[in-house]
């Protein structure tokens, strides 16, 4: 399989990096943005910063990690990972629940450095590439796109040639892969892998040969959560409402900047030995069916769950079941927060109950979904 059939939709090769630095730093939004985000340097040491990288991974780790390091120690309690027995010297394709536009991938990525893993290509839409600076700067941050907005024979077309991109990179790059266990986040926290998204990776060859890693990613608060129940309720009052760019840069600016608590990345085992034991000739749809829901049980038992996921299945049941989880003072601690997200809701007309509603909701779906898993488990052993 020869790289360039992928040309359009790769990452840059580390001899494209100089001429695409070049285009970045020529670039007044990108030089705004990188102006902002590191405030204490001066933009020509920037510059020389990144015309010295050779690779991307070495870009990532001198200007990329830094930052997301810092972003942690102001809008974070820290964050935690655990691998299990995965080795850095294997190659995974890592699926996940998606709660944040931008920060799943990135801090899997610092996590991964932590650990002396190869950073992941990182599957991105299109939709999210409102400007070339950005779609340069994704690619060399080892992105590869997901071209979205077509039609169904482009489509075929374009999922086939993803998903043979994603064998080349596990099987033959030996690099890591990030993907989203759906298209578009899980608004509401109950996360379900899309059998469309499984079909597509098995475009290119046997699910056994991407190495998939089922990993649950575990915020403790949302910083989108009343921007996410404001698009509940647009989409509840307005027929055919869709997001604006707009209303996606702005998800994306409150989720990275946003308060977020403690964050926890856990993975389950890679699940090729489960492959291994479904029968050869069980019908496709059966196939897709049982593997999308093994991998969620795996996510939803991964969960790393906080007081506040508690509290919330608390409030939606209207009882105490889960008093022995959090205090007094969580309790207050949650309510207050709650109290303030409500209070950013700038919707006309707004539903306050139903608004209340929808964010409890995406706080006691990963509690509901992880007591579900456990007791499945239960019935297993």
């Amino acid at each position: 399989m020869d790289i360039h059939e992928f040309d359009d939709i790769r990452p840059y090769l580390p001899e494209e990096l100089p001429a695409v630095f070049s285009r970045l730093l020529s670039d007044d939004g990108f030089c705004e943005a990188v102006q902002y985000v590191y405030k204490d340097i001066p933009l020509e040491q920037i510059s020389e910063m990144m015309q010295s990288c050779k690779t991307n991974e070495e870009f990532q780790k001198r200007l990329v990690y830094p930052v997301l390091m810092e972003l942690l120690k102001q809008a974070s309690l820290g964050m935690s990972s655990n691998f299990g027995t995965l080795s850095p010297q294997k190659s995974y394709t890592f699926v996940t629940n998606h709660r944040d536009i931008v920060l799943d991938s990135a801090f899997l990525d610092c996590n991964l450095i932590d650990n002396g893993f190869v950073t992941a290509e990182i599957a991105i839409g299109d939709n999210l590439l409102i400007r070339p600076w950005i779609k340069d700067l994704v690619r060399v941050n080892k992105s590869f796109i997901v071209q979205r907005s077509l039609n169904m024979r482009q489509m075929l077309l374009a999922s086939s040639k993803m998903s043979r991109y994603m064998h080349f990179t596990i099987n033959e790059k030996h690099n890591n892969i990030w993907i989203a266990q759906r298209e578009g986040r899980a608004k509401n926290s109950d996360d379900r892998t899309q059998e469309s998204v499984l079909k597509m990776m098995s475009m290119g060859g046997d699910l056994r040969h991407l190495h998939i890693v089922p990993l649950a990613i575990s915020y403790e608060y949302d910083p989108c959560d009343y921007l996410k129940a404001e698009e509940f309720q647009h989409k509840r009052d307005i027929p055919g409402f869709k997001k604006s760019q707009s209303d996606d840069l702005k998800n994306m600016r409150t989720g990275i900047f946003g308060y977020k608590g403690h964050i926890h990345y856990q993975s389950a085992p890679c699940i090729d030995d489960w492959l291994s034991t479904l029968p050869p000739d069980l019908p496709k749809s059966e196939y897709f069916r049982m593997v999308a829901n093994h991998i969620d049980q795996e996510i939803h038992l991964n969960y790393r769950l906080y007081p506040c996921n508690y509290i919330a299945l608390d409030l939606l049941s209207g009882n105490d079941d889960q008093r022995n989880n959090y205090s007094n003072s969580d309790k207050q601690a949650f309510m207050d927060y709650l109290s303030g997200q409500l209070s950013k809701i700038s919707i006309e007309h707004p539903d306050m109950n139903y608004l209340r509603e929808c964010i409890l909701t995406m706080y006691a779906n990963p509690a509901i979904n992880h007591l579900k898993a456990i007791s499945k488990e239960a019935e297993l052993i």
